[in-house]
């Protein structure tokens, strides 16, 4: 957003933005409209609403964790895909991983960022930023396997209500 639309880089916005994007290295990944995914049968549109959902779900999610341990997420892109059960039933599932080769992440307390910008941008610090992280991630496993089990206590900490951006 910030290259396209001439905005400060990692500007809270009022409210999450979910973009589709069709994946196509040779074409550079072009953005792409819910009617250009309905027109050549990518997805339904209940296929969409359900994706749309899964995305924000996700970002709630992520965001209150990210938090929990002193880290924004700026934005994230996730893939979705296709499963069928054994009643041949389709379900919508989150089909990507959830790194920060797919996020971007940046330290709370001093703005450094903590993931693949790093590289990017030749900011240097690339193994202190993936030594934070991975310190990090012992407490983000643990949060993680505590809220599939139903255990961890709702974050209702107003800054979850982030952006999602599936991609910038």
């Amino acid at each position: 957003l910030s290259t396209r639309l001439g905005l400060e880089e990692g500007m809270q916005l009022p409210r999450s933005i979910i973009e589709f994007y069709y994946k196509a290295d040779k074409l550079n990944d072009p953005m792409v409209s819910e009617e250009h995914i309905t027109a050549f049968g990518w997805a339904s549109p209940q296929e969409i609403d359900e994706i749309m959902q899964l995305a924000l779900r996700i970002n709630d999610f992520l965001v209150g964790l990210f938090l929990g341990i002193g880290i924004r997420l700026v934005d994230f892109k996730v893939e979705f895909g296709r499963l069928w059960d054994n009643d041949q039933q389709v379900r919508i599932v989150l089909a990507d991983e959830i790194s920060p080769d797919c996020c971007r992440l940046w330290d709370i307390a001093s703005g450094d960022k903590l993931d693949k910008d790093r590289f990017r941008r030749d900011l240097g610090g690339l193994l202190e930023a993936d030594t934070d992280l991975a310190q990090c991630g012992v407490g983000c496993t643990q949060r993680i396997r505590q809220a599939a089990h139903g255990q961890r206590e709702r974050d209702h900490h107003p800054e979850r209500r982030q952006r999602l951006a599936a991609r910038q």
